[in-house]
């Protein structure tokens, strides 16, 4: 286990709510989880799962009204960003903590060059002057590996592929050496062997960089390719916590276990792909108890109770299920 000097980030018990129709609804709810320097944690569940909302809130992007966050700290290097004032949160983000936002297309300005966007981060942060930003610009479109860096410096967003806006979105997050990057869904809509390449350039950008990376995702497979350890949400809340190793072979949650089987294969006798029944209820309607339990093929009383407890394991596994060692036996197997 890594020592607490290691520690980047530490977000403890945070919960996030949302008004809707007069009342407020927590669409995260008393989440924890670390960050320690140089790792790749994946953040993985079904869309509303609550994974982007807890990402917005770590850089304090909840517009509020109508979010608040309602409880909990976010203490990076020891400091928690909750109390810092939004003057000096502007110097945390994107110079020490930058993000992928889903989607380039929409986070990307229509109206200014890719370059000028880049410079924009580079100036503000690291008070640089224009043409020594311009200078950066280019080496950070070099490094992402855009061809003809000089020509795409004057390109538009809408000039260019969905995989060159991507990589245009990293440069600018990177364009500041950030000790932290929270990429939302950077793979999204991209065709496999341009998500490759998107995978295998934030991997070598990440050791050159010695930065951490949290990486938000709904597909294991991209977990499985870069991520260290996993934390898997479900109604905004925490369900599961272990090294990817272990979610990948011992799964001790049904709703991890429920992703894992969901995941195509080419298997002999299969008529049709495993689904989880139903969908993820809308955040008006999570249920008591485990949020997972309308859904669960082991449902029992106890999973109506309130206030379930993570299980924590001798080797850093934690799973919120009351029947974790049936699962950790093999007893209940979805």
């Amino acid at each position: 286990m890594a020592q607490d000097t290691e520690l980047l980030l530490d977000v403890q018990n945070l919960s996030v709510s949302f008004q809707y129709k007069k009342k407020a609804y927590n669409v995260v709810r008393n989440v924890d989880f670390q960050i320690r320097k140089n790792e790749i944690l994946g953040i993985v569940g079904e869309s509303g799962s609550g994974k982007s909302v807890m990402s917005k809130a770590i850089l304090r992007l909840i517009p509020e009204p109508p979010g608040h966050i309602q409880t909990g700290s976010i203490l990076f290097h020891n400091t928690d960003l909750l109390k810092l004032k939004k003057s000096e949160m502007y110097s945390i983000r994107g110079n020490h903590i930058s993000m992928i936002f889903q989607e380039p297309m929409t986070s990307l300005n229509p109206v200014y060059t890719c370059g000028d966007q880049i410079s924009e981060a580079i100036i503000l942060h690291q008070h640089l002057n224009k043409h020594e930003a311009k200078q950066k610009a280019l080496e950070m479109l070099a490094r992402v590996k855009i061809p003809f860096p000089e020509k795409r410096y004057y390109s538009y967003p809408y000039e260019m592929s969905g995989g060159m806006r991507q990589r245009v979105m990293i440069a600018i997050a990177l364009s500041c050496s950030p000790e932290l990057l929270i990429a939302d869904e950077p793979t999204t809509a991209l065709d496999p062997t341009i998500q490759a390449q998107i995978l295998a350039l934030m991997k070598q950008l990440q050791k050159e960089n010695e930065m951490s990376i949290m990486l938000i995702t709904h597909d294991l497979g991209v977990v499985a390719e870069c991520c260290s350890r996993v934390i898997v949400m479900y109604c905004g809340m925490v369900m599961e916590e272990a090294g990817s190793h272990e979610i990948f072979h011992k799964p001790l949650h049904p709703y991890t276990q429920g992703l894992l089987k969901a995941i195509p294969q080419i298997r002999e006798n299969v008529d049709r792909l495993y689904t989880i029944k139903d969908s993820v209820p809308h955040f008006t309607e999570f249920p008591s108890g485990c949020p997972f339990r309308t859904r669960c093929p082991f449902t029992c009383p106890a999973c109506e109770e309130e206030n379930i407890k993570m299980n924590f394991l001798d080797n850093g596994h934690a799973t919120r299920c009351v029947r974790y060692k049936e699962l950790l036996t093999g007893e209940l197997r979805i």
